[in-house]
């Protein structure tokens, strides 16, 4: 099974123009949604918890700001680094720049607009054929603002416009893709879209896939979605949460287990934290760790053990949102 996705890459470069005066001082995933609360503190919050361990932010237009709040801290300790591009490349073009920072497998998102799935499913349902890209599509009731996707099984077999007298429901590219590296040699002009220039080119040579996933989703590109981004996004990322004690509830207890070679998993465990996952749940561990007071292996050796539990959640399609432990 191919190693989990590790690296999130979050396109934070437009300019947010019909936005008006909102975005004239600050780059348009940065507005406000609740008192200081922006956007991107809410988005990238909830990319963080499904274990990566690393973002990276791909900024533009007034990419200073990104760069001055995010460059170097650690969001839910995940690290993050922003890029900077010198001159506007475009949604393709901005991977050009990031190359020598990507990892060979990386998840994508438009910063703009927040897909409330598990991210981890994704990665899944990405690993069932060798294309070079697979992307996230929502269902929405209407279209018009969209473009549309249409599928052939799982393939993407063509994108068509955004019509504004399109009704009914329809598949739209919700701006969350599993990419393979592979797809900066695809481009081969800048400034380039990804969605307009790389994606039908792909599509085309069937190295497209798109699958349905059911989830909240809003685009905050337009003044009437960015209100209801501000009337809606806090209750959207404020979840209930499931608390579960590690050793004899996930794990098999072998006493002051800390070897990730003995990590075994209870039967039915990892089906259970994918099922909280998929609801909607945060996931969290609480665990009583006596054996590094007691000297029998240290607070490194236990992380180490998260990592391995974490890895195999995630080669399912599930993850813990969080660990916390006494020791």
């Amino acid at each position: 099974m191919t190693f989990p996705v590790s690296q999130a890459v979050v396109l934070v470069g437009g300019k947010g123009t019909r936005l008006g005066a909102i975005t004239k001082d600050i780059p348009k995933p940065m507005v406000p949604i609740a008192g200081d609360v922006r956007f991107s503190d809410l988005f990238l919050e909830n990319v963080a918890r499904f274990g990566f361990s690393e973002i990276l932010l791909m900024a533009g237009h007034l990419g200073e700001c990104l760069f001055d709040a995010y460059n170097g801290k650690k969001i839910l300790g995940v690290p993050v680094r922003v890029v900077v591009e010198k001159t506007p490349l475009g949604t393709a073009g901005a991977l050009t720049e990031a190359k020598p920072f990507l990892h060979d497998r990386f998840m994508m998102f438009n910063g703009d607009a927040l897909f409330d799935i598990n991210l981890r499913a994704l990665d899944i349902a990405a690993q069932k054929a060798d294309v070079i890209a697979s992307i996230a599509l929502a269902k929405v009731d209407d279209a018009s603002r969209y473009g549309t996707v249409i599928l052939k099984g799982n393939l993407v077999e063509k994108f068509l416009e955004k019509q504004p007298d399109q009704t009914g429901e329809a598949l739209i590219n919700a701006g969350v893709y599993l990419l393979k590296k592979e797809i900066v040699d695809e481009i081969d002009h800048l400034p380039a879209s990804i969605e307009t220039a790389i994606f039908p080119k792909l599509a085309a040579k069937q190295q497209l896939q798109g699958f349905d996933f059911e989830g909240y989703f809003i685009d905050i590109g337009l003044p009437e979605s960015l209100e209801q981004g501000r009337r809606e996004l806090i209750n959207v990322v404020t979840r209930p949460a499931a608390f579960l004690d590690r050793d004899g509830v996930l794990n098999i207890d072998f006493g002051y287990i800390h070897n990730p070679k003995e990590l075994k998993f209870v039967e039915g465990a990892i089906d259970a934290i994918k099922a909280l996952n998929d609801a909607g749940y945060f996931t969290i561990v609480c665990t009583n760790q006596s054996g590094i007071a007691r000297g029998f292996y240290t607070e490194a050796d236990m992380n180490l053990f998260h990592a391995e539990m974490q890895t195999q959640f995630m080669q399912h399609g599930a993850h813990i949102d969080a660990f916390y432990f006494c020791p």
